[in-house]
């Protein structure tokens, strides 16, 4: 029997005749017709004429991101810290009829749904409901627009509007949490080097390899189990994690006490990089939880017990070999377990080939270089440090064996080879992991479940800098007072988009990522029909939601949203302050 059936191709439904037919003695679906678009279909199968106009749009994702922005009141609260820093402007600037509040959430859902430039914004807002859901007109939202009302938002107001946000979503969903996953990460841009404006904006390790470029770092708590922004801060480029923890660490904790977390109840979950005596000691001075990472190079003796005194647990239906002990470090007694790890090993393997790889093509070279007939006299003392520098590398000392000689002609030659037994050595030691609490009454099983949440927090990390959505980038400001108000919008679309996970996998049972939540409700389109019943007045005008797919029905209904653009309850916040 045949049916009518959409295929979805670059974010646009066509709809085809298919028949199911046996091929090979297995059904197969044939295409029979081309339908076209909704539009061109519905005007077959009701005989329109030309007085009919229809036109879809995006709605789902827009629509549902908008339900959860007016139940937190998200323009109403950061209008209220808004401040004109330009003369033509009001006390309380407007422009276009729209307040700075529902500029910056509509920046955030643009982020949430399609990154683009603030100058693109609007080639991207014109394909969705918004305009008819928040009944103003948009079109005139483009950079300037983004760049006056960024101005009026003071940095040192954005803390205050993010916990006002937290207080307000924490009554409305009921967020729960107990374990807090701290991370840093960094995020190139394209910031000139003679730009004196920009303090923010400098070089150092980028992650993304862009070590050519300026960065801006970015810190971030998150909750485990919904992975809720708790606390961001947009920090200098070149200020490494260890620094960053121990600027921010007494902030995290006023943040938890101002939203009346319990401190004894709670636990900061961090990664290696941010260790230190002193941030340990300072971490011991507030009084926190915390389970934290320790390099296995830097504790070989602990690494060599634990070798010869592993037992197995069971963690998440998972089998881990695991040590434990109580010991020393930096002066306070601490529970440590020494884990091995299948897949960190197989990562750590993988990098290290790739670097000797790379490196072994630049010794290469430089050989052929020297042994060339037209090669030049070279000085010995600044080749050898360039090449001590090449083979540096984290696991590779004393991998490469290397001499470089003076030939009787005056010119210099280089000899190398791997350490097989070093390389050995190494691939027998990798795989370790340290991890260390002050719960000393959790299991095993808790530690390790707890540190394991710390990729949620990675997770969130990669998800802006996915360019499809929830990207950070692309980025073009080069203020300090623009990049951190960017950073801001950036997360508080995250952190929109996390609360519209939650609540699919809550009352939806959806169990796919938050980039396919985003991509499913996308499709999610909402018609509009112009009929022009006769040549005088006004054109009569039908919305309806395109048909649905099975599980895009079901988010729609669980999520309460498929009569919202029959409802479209007021906006607060849009063109005026409450």
């Amino acid at each position: 029997m045949a049916s009518i059936q959409p295929k979805t191709s670059r974010g646009q439904k066509y709809w085809y005749i298919v028949e199911s037919r046996r091929v090979n003695g297995k059904p197969r679906p044939i295409v029979l017709e081309y339908l076209g678009k909704a539009e061109t279909l519905l005007k077959r199968l009701r005989g329109l004429s030309e007085n009919y106009t229809i036109k879809s749009y995006s709605h789902g994702s827009v629509v549902a991101l908008l339900d959860i922005a007016q139940k937190l009141n998200v323009p109403s609260i950061i209008n209220q810290h808004i401040k004109s820093q330009r003369s033509y402007m009001a006390e309380k600037p407007v422009r276009h009829k729209l307040t700075a509040g529902i500029t910056f959430l509509l920046g955030a859902i643009g982020r949430a749904c399609k990154p683009t430039s603030k100058d693109g914004w609007w080639d991207w807002a014109r394909t969705t409901s918004s305009e008819y859901l928040l009944r103003v007109a948009l079109s005139k939202v483009d950079s300037s627009h983004f760049w006056d009302m960024m101005d009026s938002l003071p940095v040192e107001a954005i803390e205050k509007i993010e916990f006002e946000l937290l207080q307000r979503a924490r009554e409305v969903y009921n967020l729960e949490s107990d374990t807090l996953l701290f991370d840093t990460t960094n995020f190139f841009t394209y910031i000139d080097s003679t730009n004196s404006r920009c303090t923010i904006a400098r070089r150092g390790k980028n992650k993304q390899k862009r070590y050519d470029l300026r960065q801006v770092g970015l810190a971030m708590v998150v909750t485990r189990q919904d992975n809720i922004p708790l606390f961001h801060i947009t920090y200098e480029g070149n200020m490494n994690d260890s620094k960053v923890f121990k600027e921010v660490v007494g902030k995290v904790k006023e943040r938890m006490v101002s939203l009346g977390l319990d401190l004894k109840g709670h636990t900061l979950v961090f990664d290696q990089g941010n260790n230190s005596k002193s941030n340990m000691a300072l971490i011991k001075e507030l009084d926190l939880y915390y389970v934290g990472a320790l390099t296995p190079y830097q504790h070989k003796a602990l690494v060599s017990k634990a070798a010869d005194n592993f037992e197995e647990i069971t963690v998440r239906d998972k089998t881990i070999q695991a040590y434990r002990e109580k010991r020393k470090i930096w002066g306070e007694e601490r529970t440590v377990l020494v884990i091995i790890s299948d897949k960190l090993r197989a990562g750590q393997l993988r990098g290290i080939y790739q670097a000797l790889e790379k490196k072994e093509k630049k010794l290469q070279e430089l050989v052929d270089a020297l042994d060339s007939p037209n090669a030049r006299k070279r000085d010995k003392d600044a080749l050898e440090e360039r090449i001590r520098k090449l083979v540096k590398g984290q696991y590779l000392a004393g991998m490469i064996d290397w001499s470089l000689a003076e030939r009787p002609d005056g010119k210099l030659k280089l000899n190398f080879e791997i350490n097989k037994e070093r390389l050995e050595s190494i691939e027998e030691e990798l795989g370790y992991r340290i991890l260390m609490t002050n719960r000393h009454e959790w299991t095993s099983a808790e530690i390790i479940d707890a540190y394991h949440g710390q990729s949620a927090v990675e997770s969130a990390f990669k998800k802006m800098k996915n360019p499809f959505h929830l990207a950070l980038r692309p980025q073009f400001h080069w203020t300090d007072q623009k990049i951190i108000v960017h950073n801001f919008i950036c997360v508080l679309g995250y952190q929109l988009a996390s609360i519209l996970l939650r609540e699919a996998r809550l009352k939806a049972k959806f169990t796919g990522s938050m980039n396919t939540l985003l991509t499913t409700l996308d499709n999610v389109r909402l018609s509009v029909v112009l009929e022009q019943l006769n040549n005088k007045g006004k054109p009569k005008i039908t919305y309806k939601l395109e048909e649905m797919s099975e599980e895009e029905n079901a988010l729609m209904e669980a999520l309460d949203l498929k009569n919202l653009h029959i409802k479209r309850p007021e906006f607060k916040g849009v063109g005026v302050y409450n």
